[in-house]
């Protein structure tokens, strides 16, 4: 059976909450994001143009594009991958969550902070 110490569960966690973010959000990993999605631009009532990104057509391309818009359903894929790293491979797996959980925590922290200063 597979079992997981605290600590690691924790880390592998926010490794994971990072992640999913910088796959789904951040500006930095957009070209990955783009050939799944269509540009559609709308007018709304106050007049100004909204840009929405639609999953573009085709099984595979409509898959990925739907996987990528959703926060959640990405995030299981992600937990899945660092998890199966953790447990066959984990020379390489710790490094690399251990860097993600410490910017996820200095993505909570600035989070914070901003919340605090207002911005």
């Amino acid at each position: 059976m597979f079992s997981i110490d605290g600590w690691s569960f924790f880390l592998i966690g926010l490794a994971t909450f990072r992640l999913t973010r910088l796959i789904v959000f951040d500006k930095i990993t957009e070209m990955i994001r783009m050939p799944f999605f269509d540009e559609v631009e709308e007018v709304n009532p106050a007049g100004d143009k909204e840009v929405y990104l639609v999953p573009k057509q085709g099984k595979f391309k409509r898959w990925i594009g739907e996987l990528l818009s959703c926060y959640w359903c990405t995030g299981i894929w992600v937990s899945l991958f660092l998890v199966f790293l953790y447990s066959f491979y984990p020379i390489i797996a710790e490094p690399f969550i251990v860097i993600l959980a410490v910017a996820a925590i200095g993505a909570i922290i600035e989070t914070i902070i901003s919340a605090f200063l207002g911005k």
